[in-house]
């Protein structure tokens, strides 16, 4: 079963939000790739729970209009968490 964290937290004038999940992880090559529209990781597990691959593309614009940051790290098989850094 998977587990999905949320923190959010100010950090010296910034809002920061921690999303971390407990699933299958994003291997090191596709992480560069993960914030691109249409782009989805497993392809076969999106045709099942619906998706279309734009979700993170959206939210990257959003925290670059708003001048913040956004970074991602994962492992396979442990888990991913993104997290997001916008100025107060």
């Amino acid at each position: 079963m998977e587990k999905l964290n949320v923190l959010l937290e100010e950090i010296d004038g910034l809002c920061i939000i921690r999303v971390k999940d407990t699933g299958i992880g994003i291997s090191q090559e596709e992480q560069d790739k993960i914030f691109e529209r249409f782009y989805m990781v497993d392809k076969s597990r999106s045709k099942k729970v619906g998706g279309s691959g734009l979700g993170l593309s959206i939210v990257k614009h959003i925290v670059k209009y708003h001048n913040g940051k956004i970074s991602l790290t994962s492992k396979i098989n442990e888990g991913t968490e993104v997290e997001i850094k916008l100025p107060i």
